[in-house]
């Protein structure tokens, strides 16, 4: 017995012994230096009864000493490995600010120069709008059921110019009247840019300041692949005042503030 325990005292400043995990066994301390330099006590403990019942018994060091305390590193739990892992997407780009989407939709003043019903299509009219183009654009609009052709006739207008052209019962629509809409859909007006806009110019979002911050328009492709209209739809509105927005930023031209007849608060599409 007591040579095993001088090869114990020895084999203690060399290296710690794992303990298997039980109440009765002592967790060793991790020390700058070897406990053999600065040891000020050494136990030998009784194994464990797990430890007694195998064929060969167990003799167990314990060192302290007064220079260190005692650490004792937990395994790692699964919350702490899941907490080092990197979040799903955090490498990816984040969501493109709604106002920057908006910039890239290609939203202009327009004029129609003439209006008539569509021939395949009882609910939709066609017009030819100028939008300061060499030749008018025809656009299809499902309207009918909202305005008369007298109404629409001649009228001032505001344009979606960059979305994908679409065959609307055998005729090429290229583009979209913009409009307010109550939530019902019951009421539709037109949005009405302010007197003195001139056809073809881009409306912009914000002061009349950010107008020099606007970039390049995508093209429709690129609008209808990457849902930039969708995206940015929903937080259209109207004010109290008629005024369209985008949040809290209103629709302007050179002249001022797009606007719609009398729908406070309605959607706008």
């Amino acid at each position: 017995m007591m040579a095993a325990a001088r090869m114990a005292f020895a084999s203690c400043g060399r290296a710690h012994l794992l303990l298997p995990s039980s109440p009765s066994t002592p967790i060793l301390a991790r020390t700058p230096v070897g406990c053999g330099g600065i040891a000020k006590s050494i136990s030998f403990l009784a194994p464990s009864s797990a430890a007694r019942s195998t064929k060969h018994g167990a003799l167990f060091c314990s060192c302290t000493s007064s220079s260190s305390e005692a650490v004792v590193a937990p395994p790692p739990t699964q919350s702490t490995v899941e907490e080092k892992k990197p979040a799903a997407g955090a490498e990816e780009k984040g969501e493109v600010p709604v106002g920057e989407l908006a910039g890239l939709l290609d939203i202009r003043v327009g004029r129609v120069v003439k209006a008539w019903l569509h021939p395949e299509a009882d609910t939709l009219y066609v017009e030819e709008v100028d939008v300061g183009e060499e030749q008018p654009r025809t656009i299809c609009s499902g309207l009918v059921k909202y305005l008369s052709l007298d109404q629409l006739q001649d009228s001032n207008v505001i344009v979606l110019a960059n979305l994908k052209p679409r065959n609307m019962r055998g005729i090429k629509s290229n583009g979209m009247l913009m409009c307010a809409s109550d939530a019902s859909h019951e009421t539709v007006q037109l949005l009405t840019p302010p007197e003195g806009s001139v056809p073809g110019e881009r409306v912009w979002f914000g002061s009349e300041d950010d107008k020099s911050l606007q970039s390049e328009p995508a093209t429709g492709n690129q609008v209808q692949k990457k849902k930039i209209w969708e995206s940015v739809q929903p937080h259209l509105k109207t004010t109290d005042n008629c005024i369209a927005v985008l949040g809290e930023h209103p629709m302007r031209t050179s002249a001022g503030k797009v606007f719609c007849k009398s729908l406070q608060g309605a959607g706008v599409s």
